[in-house]
Order: C-alpha cells, then sequence, then structure tokens
C-alpha cells in the first residue's frame, strides 16, 4: 500500500496552538481553568463539513442565545483532544465514537470529560458514485483499472485514515491511500462525478455530500469500519463548575442526522462564511434550540 499526500498545509492556527501545549501544562493536577475568562468560551473542531458546521451553531447559541464570547480554532483530529487536557480549549463537538476516536478518547482517559451523544446513526464508508457497477470493497482490485488505483482520502492524521489503511491491508487492496482534506476530496469527487469518471472516496455520514449527488456505499463485509457511531460532545474537566451555564448548555445539544446535514448544506450555500450558515439554521430552527438552553434562557 502507497499513501501519498495532496498539498494540504496545516492552518497557522492550529501550529501556534500545538505550541501552546509545550510551553503550557495542566499543572499541580488541578483541573484545567478556561484562560481566555468566565465569558469566553473557546471551541475546537477539525475541517470537516460536519464539524465545522456543528462547532458554529454551538457558537451561534452562546452567542446569540446566551451571550458569551466564543473563540472558534480549527485544529488536527489529535489536537481537540489535547487542547481540552490541558485546558487550552473547553468544548468540541465531534468526536465520532465508539470506534473512529476510540484511540484518543483511551489516552486522554481521566483527563477530558464525555458528556455522551449529540447526533446518532453517523457511518464510515468507503463511497462512490451511483453509476460505479460495484457494491463492495471487494470487487475494488478488480475494477483498480477504473478507480486509477486510488482511494482519495482525507487529513492524514484522522483516525478514519487509519482504519481505511487497515481496509487496505485487510482486503489486500492494490490501491494508494491519497491524503488530503475534506475539501480535497470533495473536490475530487466533484471532478469525477462532472467527467461520469469513477472514483472511490472516505465517505461519512453526514455529509452534504449525499445530499448533493447520487452516491453510494460500499459494503464492507469484515466490519472493520464498525456498524454505525455516534458524534458526542467532549468537554474539559473544571468545565461544570467554571461555566455551568455552559456545560448545561453542550449536556442539552442534541440533534438529528438530518438536522446537522441541513446545518452542512447552509454552509456550503453561504460559501466560506460559516457564521452566518450557522445563525440562518440556529433562526430556522427555534424550539430546537430552545430546548438546548438552560431554563433561564428560554423563550
Amino acid at each position: 500500500m502507497k499513501i501519498s499526500r495532496r498539498n494540504n498545509t496545516i492552518p497557522i492556527i492550529a501550529m501556534l496552538l500545538l505550541l501552546s501545549f509545550t510551553l503550557v501544562g495542566c499543572g499541580g493536577g488541578k483541573s484545567p481553568q478556561n484562560k481566555a475568562g468566565k465569558d469566553t468560551v473557546r471551541l475546537v473542531y477539525v475541517e470537516w463539513a460536519c464539524a465545522t458546521a456543528s462547532a458554529h451553531v454551538v457558537a451561534d447559541v452562546l452567542e446569540n442565545k446566551m451571550g458569551y464570547k466564543v473563540e472558534l480554532t480549527p485544529v488536527s483530529a489529535p489536537l481537540l483532544y489535547e487542547a481540552l487536557a490541558s485546558g487550552d480549549a473547553d468544548a468540541m463537538t465531534t468526536a465520532w465514537l465508539p470506534i473512529t476516536h476510540e484511540n484518543y478518547l483511551k489516552k486522554m482517559q481521566g483527563k477530558i470529560e464525555n458528556l455522551g451523544p449529540n447526533c446518532e446513526g453517523a457511518k464510515l464508508a468507503l463511497t462512490v458514485p451511483a453509476y460505479v457497477t460495484i457494491d463492495s470493497v471487494e470487487e475494488l482490485n478488480a475494477k483498480k483499472e477504473n478507480f486509477g488505483g486510488q482511494i482519495i482520502g482525507i487529513d492524514p492524521g484522522a483516525s478514519y485514515m487509519k482504519l481505511t489503511e487497515k481496509v487496505i491491508n485487510e482486503y489486500g487492496l492494490d490501491y494508494e491511500l491519497v491524503e488530503g482534506t475534506d475539501a480535497t476530496m470533495t473536490a475530487a469527487l466533484k471532478s469525477a462525478i462532472d467527467k461520469n469518471e469513477w472514483i472511490v472516496v472516505t465517505g461519512w455520514i453526514p455529509h452534504w455530500k449525499f445530499a448533493r449527488w447520487d452516491l453510494k456505499i460500499l459494503d464492507e463485509p469484515k466490519n472493520i469500519y464498525g456498524d454505525s457511531e455516534y458524534i458526542a460532545t467532549i468537554v474539559r474537566p473544571g468545565l461544570k463548575t467554571d461555566m455551568p451555564e455552559v456545560y448545561e448548555f453542550l449536556q442539552n445539544f442534541k440533534w438529528s442526522i438530518d438536522d446537522l446535514q441541513n446545518a452542512m448544506l447552509l454552509s456550503l450555500e453561504y460559501g466560506s462564511d460559516s457564521k452566518k450558515a450557522a445563525h440562518k439554521w440556529t433562526e430556522e430552527n427555534p424550539e430546537l434550540v430552545n430546548r438546548w438552553l438552560p431554563e433561564k434562557y428560554k423563550k
């Protein structure tokens, strides 16, 4: 198996955050504190479509319904957990469990708090356009030339990529796993579909691509990717004491796959303005948002 990397620079802010982990520790065994002040909530997320939409919806509610300031920082998947454990972030809303992020969670056991699912029914699967005439991972080698011998992947540090490497090895696939990002993966998918070409990508549900194009997921009999997963909210220890209203809101934050995919579609419509897209979504879903709010903020 060969792994190749497309042009993909790590955001400068992520590197700065990594540096802060090196310079600032938890110290003295105490619960990490919010270094930005009690009126500022620090959210971290990976620049996947689902994570971006989720983080910005949560930020919009915190800012416009509860009056908090919010700092949003995009990082790599491993840094999500390190940021929470070190106290450099307060929360994140896109932990894929029980399989995809299992190793991250085990590594940080006792250093972070899992608030449980906020969205259920998520799934990882190699994905192809519906016009592709295979239905299983086991058929990929027979059609290697049609696919150009490549599986188009995402971030090199993502657990999904490690699982995909395992899929390639377990099924003996003679394929190159191409590293990139969510954005480069979907761009490659669009380009192939526009030309009616064959392509296989690292897909997952929820994602706006399933609403945009007619796609199908490939059967994976060995179940390496597992059955359906849930997306969880993870917070730093001490958040319940430091910011009880924020903690309560994050405990209440639960939505469906359809809710999340609709938020992602709005993000797509608004281009790069995820903040406006999130605000539009919260304004269009007042009853659900109201259920998330602590009692004093309910309407």
